[in-house]
């Protein structure tokens, strides 16, 4: 995800980039970069005591959510919440497969353009006022694509079903492809074929939301629902303490198997250091950081017995503002890619809790390509390119725009920033901005280069490819375009041989990487500490809802 993102700081593992769309595994790596302070003595931030703990209580360490509108979400903060609390057609079950959720099933047409949800007639709304019909998903799916909405995820999740642009520019009354046939009955007309269009309903934006109680309400003037939403996940709202706590409680009437064995779950949303509260045993699962990552993976440490480390379905980059001059020159940004060390950044500064990136899609992903070269570091051929752009003198003035305001620059965008000095002769200041204002700077392309990363919201690399450079796309923030890019994505939304699709996208990928509207610069991993008695818990390489699997065992 991306503002068309979920968007979380990973300040984990002292990088403060912003990280779209990704997973409670990812935000785990907001805990450990500091071993020293106090973990607070189970109190909140104000002093005051946290609620005593209920048996089979997990306890987590997390960020306040941006938002807990499911048509709004656009960080992987918030989606670890709405995925808890909110429920759609589909997700993903904890082996990564598709599976229906409030749709018991669903038909497709032989031309493959017409899909039939069935809805279970048992899964009711949290207050149990009444259950969730074909109404309610046509409701919301329009929501989230209504311009009133100022949702900046709507469209691009959604923009498969006939009708979906039309509505979302404010030319129909409703989107023409969603019919509501009967109560059980929800039928999704798509304007082509796509081997992606159900995996992308697995987004917050196709989660049915209650109309009684979010109608009228946006994106930036959502009134007070969100405080105790009305939803139909596993887990309902118990109570949302702003910069203090978030308690979810189990939903009793929870329609999947297993429900939930939690007693509750609450997140400590603010305080003093990650590790230090979980050695105190005031949260139960945390991320390592840098800072005490060696430490941690010595055997001889107690700790190591509880550490694990997966690899995530993300990529952390630098992007360019591929229309405004001199990114708009292959060239100049070639140079600053191939200024840049990216093993230096992986192994050595960030102590291997990263891998680096040759290219866009992660390892896992359907798709990689493990015989990407990428652009190599390369400090000679670098000058040679910048010189035959114009020289170093093109690149005066230049800012990195980056989130994070009143913090110092992130490790890595200092060592980047040092090698294009050292490399280029080139002077980059990096300016940080109030996170919302990054967010909307970005979206409206008022950048000259900028840092984020990208997580997966379904593991297909048409959520990588498609979405973040088709130049027709409106999360292709660097604005990007090329036609030969373009005709082989295109290609591949249609092409139903698997391999060849996959090989569409992989000729894809090898003309952006040349191109080099991003550089590429690592892959995540989740290095987690976990309590002996928090059983079932897993690490989900993008977001999911997985608490429903877990339990406490003393």
């Amino acid at each position: 995800m991306e503002t068309r993102r979920l968007v979380l700081v990973l300040t984990g593992i002292a990088v403060v980039l912003i990280v779209v769309i990704g997973g409670l595994s990812l935000a785990l790596l907001a805990g450990g970069e500091d071993s020293g302070g106090s973990g607070g003595g189970n109190q909140q931030p104000d002093g005051s005591p946290l609620p005593e703990r209920l048996e089979g209580e997990l306890r987590l360490f997390g960020p306040d959510p941006i938002t807990l509108d499911p048509a709004c979400a656009a960080d992987a903060g918030s989606a670890e919440y709405i995925v808890e609390i909110f429920s759609g057609l589909v997700s993903f079950d904890r082996d990564l497969k598709l599976v229906p959720d409030v749709a018991s099933s669903w038909d497709v047409s032989d031309d493959g353009k017409t899909y039939t949800f069935h809805l279970r007639p048992n899964v009711l709304f949290h207050d149990r006022s009444r259950r969730v019909t074909a109404g309610d998903f046509k409701f919301s799916m329009e929501r989230s694509l209504d311009p009133d909405t100022q949702s900046t995820v709507g469209d691009v999740y959604l923009d498969d079903i006939a009708g979906a642009r039309e509505f979302a520019d404010g030319k129909a009354d409703e989107v023409s492809g969603i019919k509501v046939i009967d109560e059980d009955t929800l039928e999704l007309d798509i304007s082509q074929p796509s081997s992606v269009f159900v995996e992308k309903l697995s987004y917050p934006t196709a989660y049915v939301v209650d109309r009684n109680e979010v109608k009228g309400s946006t994106c930036f003037e959502g009134g007070n629902w969100t405080l105790k939403p009305n939803g139909t996940g596993p887990f309902r709202l118990k109570e949302w303490v702003l910069g203090q706590r978030l308690e979810l409680e189990p939903n009793s009437q929870y329609y999947l198997d297993p429900k939930p064995a939690l007693s509750r779950v609450t997140y400590v949303l603010s305080g003093g250091s990650p590790l230090v509260m979980y050695e105190n045993d005031e949260i139960d699962i945390t991320g390592v950081g840098i800072n005490d990552i060696e430490s941690v993976r010595d055997p001889n440490n107690p700790l190591n017995k509880e550490y694990s480390e997966t690899p995530s379905l993300d990529v952390f980059y630098i992007g360019f503002n591929a229309q405004q001059a001199p990114f708009d020159d292959p060239k100049v940004r070639q140079a600053l890619n191939m200024a840049v060390d990216r093993d230096f950044l992986a192994n050595d500064l960030l102590a291997e809790l990263v891998l680096p990136a040759n290219g866009v899609l992660p390892p896992g992903m359907p798709g990689y390509n493990e015989g990407l070269d990428g652009l190599p570091f390369d400090p000679d051929r670098a000058r040679q390119l910048l010189d035959e752009a114009g020289g170093p003198e093109i690149l005066t003035d230049v800012k990195l725009l980056a989130s994070g305001q009143g913090a110092s620059p992130s490790q890595v965008l200092e060592a980047v920033v040092a090698m294009w000095q050292d490399n280029l002769g080139v002077t980059v200041t990096v300016e940080q901005e109030d996170f919302g204002l990054f967010l909307r700077d970005i979206d409206q392309g008022t950048f000259q280069i900028f840092s984020l990363g990208w997580v997966a919201d379904y593991p297909d690399p048409q959520n990588f490819l498609d979405i973040k450079f088709h130049s027709q796309s409106g999360n292709n923030e660097t604005k990007y375009a090329s036609s030969r890019v373009d005709s082989l994505l295109d290609q591949a939304r249609t092409e139903k041989d698997e391999q060849k699709r996959l090989d569409l996208y992989r000729q894809a990928e090898e003309t952006i990487v040349q191109d080099s509207p991003w550089i590429p610069l690592y892959h995540g991993k989740a290095s987690v500490l976990t309590k002996p008695y928090v059983k079932g818990y897993f690490i989900p390489p993008f977001v999911i809802n997985n608490l429903r699997y877990v339990s406490i065992t003393e």
